[in-house]
């Protein structure tokens, strides 16, 4: 007698959510500052649509594979550009998708365990997140090291379960929310069965692995609540 698997489904015993593309809008700060930190260093500038690239997979990878850069050039381009996100503040990422503060904030009411994994700066997230009157809901921020030894989702991941471990936070049934490729395979990296979102700023490919793909708020509080 063959059983067919149970797919993971709600109650969900801790949520991990992914930052840019999945809870706020942040490529145009992110392009704007990519833009800035290429003229800095006498480089061209790509257009938008190439530099939206960045947003997602950890910093460095997108000056090596998207700018074409060496290590040293790449993290020189890292310095200026985590120079410029200090300076100006967390304002310009942090404007929201519609309805995710709302969700975010409807969740934690609800008392289920949530997370950030980010490969954005772990500092930047703090920073955005309390801009955002957000950084109460998480139970623990989980980004990049400002020095991205710690940047691939795996590896954000990785710590993120080890604090929600020590937090005696119950990691039986986890799920996690993006929208790029790197979260899908992060959570693969793991066995957390992921949901990809539409409205980020990934594509359909991108979606290998995941348990569900959303085109709005309404279908993810559905899967999640």
């Amino acid at each position: 007698m063959t059983h067919t698997p149970v797919a993971p489904q709600k109650p969900w015993s801790c949520i991990l959510f992914d930052l840019d593309g999945t809870i706020t809008d942040s490529a145009p700060g992110i392009i704007g500052r990519l833009s800035r930190t290429l003229l800095a260093l006498g480089r061209p500038v790509p257009p938008p649509a190439e530099l939206v690239h960045f947003v997602g997979p950890p910093i460095l990878e997108g000056f090596e594979l998207v700018a074409g850069m060496n290590e040293a050039e790449a993290l020189e381009a890292l310095h200026i550009y985590r120079g410029l996100a200090a300076s100006e503040g967390p304002q310009d990422d942090a404007v929201t998708f519609p309805g995710m503060v709302g969700l975010v904030k409807f969740l934690h009411k609800g008392g289920i365990p949530l997370a950030i994994t980010t490969s954005k700066s772990e500092v930047q997230a703090h920073r955005i997140l309390e801009h955002l009157g957000l950084e109460h809901a998480f139970v623990v921020i989980t980004g990049a090291s400002e020095d991205e030894t710690r940047s691939a989702k795996a590896d954000v991941i990785d710590e993120a379960l080890a604090r929600l471990r020590a937090a005696g936070v119950d990691l039986s049934n986890l799920v996690l929310v993006g929208d790029r490729i790197h979260d899908m395979e992060g959570a693969a990296a793991h066995g957390i069965p992921p949901i990809m979102v539409e409205w980020g700023y990934g594509s359909p490919a991108e979606a290998v692995g995941a348990i569900a793909v959303v085109h709005s708020v309404d279908q993810l509080r559905a899967l999640l609540i």
